[in-house]
């Protein structure tokens, strides 16, 4: 019994949500709580120095734990929400930005939506040659041969997606 437990542990999905000041709410929650109901393991880590943040939309969220409890980890998947100024609190993460590159180059799974593609993984450069979309307010910021106007795009281990009333679709 001890080694089947172990083994359906084994094939949890461990993701990391990254939350910060003005993360869209609705983005991030739905985001968590249909993964979770997948049966993922999902850590939602603050960018903040503190775990409770204000949402874009006055919501107040708590984080499990500080990013940088997750900088060693491994993850399955990193999913950034997105929101203004959410976004721009996620880009100026270093610890994020690390955990985010790591990901991509060991070509194991990333996404982001709403602002986030645009505001955060664009200047990371982790778009490079990789078909996006974003949030329709930022898709003059993508370069335009690989902005592709679709709810949701996903090209190698990269998924983006437009906002909030695409994030059941991006979960």
């Amino acid at each position: 019994m001890f080694n089947a437990l172990l083994c359906v542990n084994r094939f949890l999905w461990q993701v990391l949500v990254p939350i910060g000041f003005g993360t869209e709410e609705m983005e991030a929650v739905i985001m968590v709580d249909v993964l979770r109901r997948a049966g993922a393991q999902v850590t939602v880590a603050s960018v903040e120095p503190q775990l409770e943040v204000e949402a874009s939309g006055g919501t107040r969220l708590v984080a499990d734990t500080s990013i940088s409890t997750c900088s060693d980890q491994v993850f399955d998947l990193v999913a950034l929400p997105g929101g203004i100024p959410g976004s721009v609190q996620l880009r100026e993460c270093e610890i994020l930005k690390q955990i985010t590159s790591r990901q991509a180059e060991e070509k194991r799974l990333y996404g982001a939506i709403c602002a986030a593609p645009a505001v955060t993984l664009l200047p990371w450069g982790l778009s490079r040659k990789k078909q996006i979309t974003c949030h329709p307010a930022f898709m003059d910021k993508l370069p335009t041969f690989w902005a592709v106007k679709s709810n949701i795009q996903v090209s190698g281990e990269l998924t983006t997606s437009r906002g909030p009333g695409t994030s059941f679709e991006f979960a």
